[in-house]
């Protein structure tokens, strides 16, 4: 099955062509520079600027897979969470493409697409296993048993890890997008040099928040005032490891909730390569399968939309024309 992706959620165009979980082609149009001016994703100009993009990108992943439209034999699309008026826009695409072309259509969820880039690799892992989905939006833990089980397991209960990174770049006065700036800055300082908080490490729920972390790195910057520039890396060194120190805890406990031994991480932070390190590390302590996508699949992209579309179809998915789009996990 030849399986067209399209991922319009936030500020990346991208479609993919995926068959029989072999990635045939990935292409990406990134909005960054567009919305860097703001500091952050306008969702107006994002919307727009998919509109403008998604053709020719849907042009350039079929051809990067040396076929023909006629090839294609499905549409995989994301239907959210995500910015509503930027998923319409790649929602409108797929649905017009499959409707010309008589083709099945199959609406996404973007989070659980994150989890269905693991397919891809060379030896995917199976169902069930914990997945732990990282980004700018989302910091969420899931059980997944198979295609649509998937069983929420904890979530963020204010900031995702993604936007906390971006929000604490920006403190630190760091082009947008903070967080792989922060990233970079984080490698010449001191993890230890500032003891920020570890927020609910000691709640009896698994739940994640990032946001009191964020606001004592907020009065931390704000004491420094001349002094700040000298302190940066260690600032940002020290909030990254916070970061990591909350997550690994998660999965640790996690893992003795349920006695699973496979963690497929993903999403824009586990492209974190001090992330990466910690949890690999964590993994053979505690004697894990850890599954980390490369990081070209960890962001946001259309290859991880028609994998998970893949798996839904074969499952005997497929979504009607009043496929809506929606902003939200609460639907």
């Amino acid at each position: 099955m030849i399986i067209l992706g399209i991922e319009t959620s936030c500020d990346e165009t991208a479609a993919a062509i995926v068959s029989d979980g072999k990635l045939l082609s990935s292409v990406v149009s990134s909005q960054v520079e567009d919305h860097r001016i703001y500091g952050g994703v306008v969702p107006e100009i994002a919307s727009r600027l998919h509109t403008e993009a998604i053709v020719p990108v849907v042009r350039a992943a079929v051809t990067e897979a040396e076929l023909t439209v006629d090839r294609i034999q499905a549409v995989a699309v994301t239907m959210g969470p995500g910015l509503i008026g930027a998923v319409l826009v790649g929602l409108s695409v797929a649905k017009a493409f499959a409707a010309a072309r008589n083709l099945p259509l199959i609406g996404v969820n973007h989070v659980q697409a994150h989890l269905a880039a693991s397919v891809l690799l060379d030896d995917p892992p199976q169902p069930p296993y914990l997945g732990l989905v990282v980004s700018g939006g989302h910091t969420d833990l899931y059980m997944v048993r198979g295609a649509e089980d998937a069983e929420l397991l904890a979530k963020t209960l204010d900031d995702a890890a993604g936007e906390a990174f971006d929000k604490v770049g920006n403190l630190l006065g760091l082009p947008y997008p903070g967080g792989p700036h922060l990233a970079r800055l984080a490698e010449s300082g001191d993890q230890a040099a500032f003891d920020f908080p570890r927020p609910r490490l000691r709640s009896q729920d698994l739940d994640f928040s990032f946001s009191g972390l964020k606001t004592d790195v907020k009065r931390t910057v704000e004491s420094l005032g001349d002094k700040l520039t000298e302190s940066r890396a260690d600032i940002a060194a020290s909030f990254q490891q916070a970061v990591i120190d909350v997550l690994l805890d998660r999965v640790r406990r996690a893992v003795r909730n349920t006695d699973n031994r496979t963690l497929v991480v993903s999403g824009g932070v586990a492209a974190n390569s001090r992330l990466r390190q910690a949890l690999t590390a964590l993994s053979e302590t505690m004697e894990l399968r850890l599954v980390l996508p490369p990081m070209k699949l960890c962001t946001d992209n259309a290859a991880m939309v028609a994998a998970a579309g893949e798996i839904l179809l074969k499952s005997g998915k497929r979504s009607g024309p009043d496929l809506d789009a929606f902003a939200s996990l609460a639907r």
